[in-house]
């Protein structure tokens, strides 16, 4: 079973890292900003009609692509090396993916790839298939 599709849209630079904590009553409770909850409702829309129709099972390897928009003298193609970095962006999206069903889990992505570059076609391109 393999799930591959393209996003075409400008990828969120906020992170789940991002996510905040106020004390309430003595305890702390974490929570999103409102930018946070911007990128994950753009990346569920953008997400859903290409979920599977029924949830990957055990082992799956993750590929990711991160096409973010040229700016300055980068040329289409380039590695990105400038934030955000790819380990706070890839846990919103497998979060998001969790979420819509794409998995049961997203422990359940033993094998991940992920890469970000400088594109005139801004996008994700998302490969998920079954080990």
């Amino acid at each position: 079973m393999t799930t591959e599709f393209f996003m075409a849209m400008k990828p969120p630079t906020i992170t789940h890292q991002q996510k905040q904590v106020a004390v309430i009553d003595g305890k702390p409770v974490f929570f999103e900003p409102p930018e946070l909850k911007v990128a994950r409702v753009k990346l569920m829309a953008h997400l859903g009609p290409h979920k599977p129709d029924k949830p990957y099972r055990g082992a799956v390897r993750l590929m990711v692509k991160w096409c973010f928009p040229l700016a300055g003298k980068h040329t289409d193609g380039e590695y990105k090396d400038t934030k955000p970095d790819n380990s706070n962006m890839q846990k919103l999206l497998e979060d998001c993916m969790e979420d819509l069903g794409y998995f049961k889990n997203d422990s359940q992505i033993a094998s991940l790839i992920v890469e970000k570059f400088w594109a005139s076609r801004p996008g994700i391109y998302i490969r998920l298939e079954q080990l």
